[in-house]
Order: C-alpha cells, then structure tokens, then sequence
C-alpha cells in the first residue's frame, strides 16, 4: 500500500469535472510542460514554495490514503444525491499511479464514482492500470498534430494516442476534452483536424474546455514566467464556429 500521495488542493462542490457535484484530487507532477497550464505548481513532483512577499508557503503536502478517503466520503450525500463522485486531476495523476490506484479502488468499494483526467502521457501498463479501475476517464486532447503537440507541451502525442486507442478497445467509458488555445489549435481547421481524429477512433462526443486566465496569478507566486501573459480569454461565445464543425459532422460537442 503507498504511504501517501503528495496533493496540492483537495477542492470540494465542484460541477465541471465529471458529472454531477464532485471532489476533485488534484495530484503534484506532470511530465508535460503545457504553456498555458493553469496549475503551475502541479507541474514539479516535488514540493515548491508560493512567495507573497518575503513569505514562502508550500504548494503541496503529502496526504495519506485514509486521510485522503474520508475528506473525499464527507460528501457522500451530494454524489448520491446529484449522481457525483470524486474526481483524480493534476498535475497528471498517472505520475502517481500507486496512490492514484489505491484511492480509486478504495471509492470505488465504498460506492463511490470515480473519474480520471489525464492528458494519457505515461507507459502503456502504468496507464492501463489506473485507468481501468475509474469509471470515467476524461481525456485531453492538446493537438491533433504531433509536431505541434510537442512545440506546445514538450512531448509528441503518439504515445498518448496509443493509449488512448487502447481504453477505447478495452471498452473504457471515455470522454476526450480539448483545451481551446489561442495560437495553438484555436483556428477551423483545428476543428476539422480534430473532428476527424475523434471520427477515425469512433468517438462522437467531446467537450470543450476554453482557455482562461484563473492561473495568472500563481506563476507570479511561483516567481515563474508565463508564456500566455496578456492572451485574451476565450469566452463560449467565441467558440460558436469553432463548436460548429465538430456539430456538423455529427459530434457532440459542447461546452
């Protein structure tokens, strides 16, 4: 059993992570380099400091399973009663796949359901693992294109492919979600592009996930620079033509 899992919130009443009202785990380490990651502090699989003045606080800590199951449990007649669970973020969860594992089999023996949002990265059986004992996967999709995946993220996307491809012949229940980027995959033939990939791997629903600025401020507590500094957000509003293409080749696709 892992001795514990190294967190950096555990965020209560959240509605836009899986169905239903929701816990959200939010796990340190990732091993891509997203420039518009809106959980900096995620990113390094070992503790940081937040600097408000002269002042550091720590980023993270390290939460033990049954410590992080029963904040998780508290809200048990919320998931029952909207059709909620826990959901495991990151950071990448996978970076933690002991712990990841273990507190999903433990949710899922006490009733409770579970989703995993990963961008896919990590080793074919590390991802199997973990992603067959949730109920939900909820999969990013950052580009279609592997070339551009890595200018944006660091890595190719072939590995996350694979793995995807795999818990869909595995009969995953899977959900893939793209983050709209300005300048990266935000254009109609994104769209396209996109729509395609989902149709060739016989998906017909996606959701997506418009690019905000909620993380501004913590690479500046991190005394990190932010490449997205100053990009407008995007509003639902901008992503009518965009939602479009994806609706007109038969996709669900929303918001």
């Amino acid at each position: 059993m892992p001795h514990g899992g190294l967190l950096f919130n555990i965020q209560k009443f959240s509605l836009h992570d899986g169905p239903g009202i929701r816990t959200v785990v939010f796990f340190k380490g990732c091993p891509l380099s997203c420039r518009w990651c809106s959980n900096p502090e995620s990113q390094r699989a070992e503790p940081c400091l937040l600097w408000e003045g002269k002042k550091g606080v720590p980023d993270s800590r390290e939460y033990s399973l049954g410590e992080t199951l029963e904040l998780c449990l508290q809200d048990r007649p919320f998931y029952e009663e909207t059709g909620g669970g826990v959901t495991l973020s990151g950071g990448e969860v996978l970076t933690q796949r002991h712990f990841a594992a273990a507190l999903i089999r433990s949710l899922r023996d006490e009733g409770i359901h579970t989703a995993l949002e990963t961008s896919g990265y990590a080793e074919g059986k590390v991802f199997a693992e973990v992603s067959s004992a949730a109920d939900l996967i909820l999969f990013d999709l950052k580009h279609y294109d592997s070339r551009r995946h890595a200018e944006g993220t660091g890595f190719p996307n072939e590995l996350i492919l694979t793995n995807l491809k795999n818990a869909l012949r595995a009969g995953r229940i899977l959900l893939p979600r793209i983050p709209v980027i300005p300048g990266y995959n935000s254009l109609p033939e994104d769209a396209g592009a996109f729509a395609r990939l989902l149709l060739s791997l016989g998906l017909s629903r996606v959701q997506l996930l418009p690019f905000h600025q909620f993380g501004e401020k913590k690479y500046a507590l991190l005394r990190r620079p932010y490449a997205m500094q100053g990009v407008p957000q995007v509003h639902p509003e901008d992503l009518e033509e965009y939602r479009g293409i994806f609706l007109a080749l038969g996709i669900d696709c929303f918001l």
